[in-house]
């Protein structure tokens, strides 16, 4: 089965503390909200600390049109994007030596907070030196499904192509889609939420030579389920509008997941001829604490599952598709053999996606 073999993570330049921004906040929307006093604990009770962006506070502050903000943003992916390929093929934590960029076959690039075309990893591939045959993959939509999706179709291709080096790259720059003018409670909450982060992931085929690994032991990609709920359009999203991208974010979105992921997680478990407690580590998509606490209910985890997403989350809010990648890199550093994982993300559809792994 394919394995995942190093996993890296860049953060944009600025620091912002969860207390700044709450401040902005109660500045920005204090007109729009009479209650605004009684809104703003939604700052401090999803235990964010702080985040990291592409811009510093002040540029939030004025008007950007679409096209200002989405310059920005391939400006920003591209370099950060670039960096993050850099530091997954050289690792000195999970590599014994350098991967060769001109032995990737294939880079996946999940992104769903600007638009680029040609898109981002073919700019990339002009700053770094990989084969003009490499192939290109751009996924875009998926949200903050995005980066467990994009494992999902790496493991496929490697499997399909078990000699094949892949990566799977998570761009999101989310802050840079802030609309100032927005005063919906959605926005709000993204205010509170949302973030800037980018990661890779490179992910190995069953025949190719796995004495790049320095890990004792790497997680293989077992199997993964991919679900849509139909009629959920309006649960999370974006809407399109002329000044850019608009935020949709639905407050049901916990009481969906009680309702609706165990089932689902358990019809893919009994696939595998499993169930909950055969779980190592659940490495969840840190969607916000609520999402947290949901996900412990309705699957009924043990103590402490949820605490290594929590942690990454309070260290960098929701960087959308990008922050399962920051939480699995955690897993490859503490887990061991035969421990097991169950990756699982939401996005836009309403969809899920699952991965099961194996520490081999």
């Amino acid at each position: 089965m394919p394995s995942i073999l190093s996993i890296s993570e860049v953060n944009p330049p600025f620091i912002i503390n969860q207390n700044q921004v709450m401040e902005f906040a109660e500045e920005l929307f204090s007109e729009s909200f009479k209650d605004i006093k009684r809104l703003l604990p939604v700052f401090l009770n999803g235990q964010i600390e702080k985040r990291h962006f592409a811009k510093d506070l002040e540029w939030f502050k004025k008007d950007h049109a679409l096209k200002e903000k989405n310059d920005a943003y391939i400006k920003s992916a591209v370099s950060l994007g670039a960096e993050a390929i850099e530091d997954c093929l050289k690792n000195e934590t999970f590599l014994r030596e350098s991967v060769p960029y001109d032995e990737i076959d294939a880079i996946f690039t999940i992104s769903s907070s600007g638009i680029s075309t040609p898109s981002l990893e073919a700019r990339i591939m002009n700053i770094l030196p990989f084969s003009p045959n490499t192939k290109r993959i751009p996924i875009w939509g998926l949200g903050c499904a995005g980066g467990a999706a994009g494992l999902s179709r790496a493991f496929e291709y490697c499997l399909a192509f078990p000699k094949s080096k892949v990566l799977v790259l998570s761009i999101e720059l989310c802050s840079l889609t802030f609309q100032r003018n927005d005063r919906s409670k959605s926005n709000l909450v993204g205010t509170s939420l949302f973030a800037d982060g980018v990661a890779c992931a490179l992910v190995c085929g069953d025949e190719t030579n796995m004495h790049y690994s320095k890990q004792s032991t790497v997680p293989k990609i077992l199997a993964t389920k991919s679900t849509l709920m139909k009629d959920s359009l309006d649960v999370m999203g974006w809407e399109m509008k002329n000044e850019g991208l608009h935020v949709i974010f639905s407050k049901s979105i916990p009481a969906i997941i009680e309702n609706w992921l165990e089932q689902n997680v358990c019809e893919f478990l009994e696939e595998q001829h499993m169930n909950i407690r055969h779980i190592t580590h659940f490495i969840a998509h840190p969607g916000g604490k609520k999402v947290l606490e949901a996900y412990e209910k309705a699957l009924n985890l043990s103590e402490g599952m949820t605490d290594v997403s929590l942690q990454v989350l309070k260290e960098h809010g929701n960087m959308s598709s990008a922050t399962i990648l920051y939480v699995l890199k955690r897993f490859l550093l503490k887990a061991n053999k035969t421990d097991t994982g169950l990756a699982a993300a939401l996005g836009p559809g309403f969809s899920s996606e699952l991965l099961l792994m194996r520490w081999e």
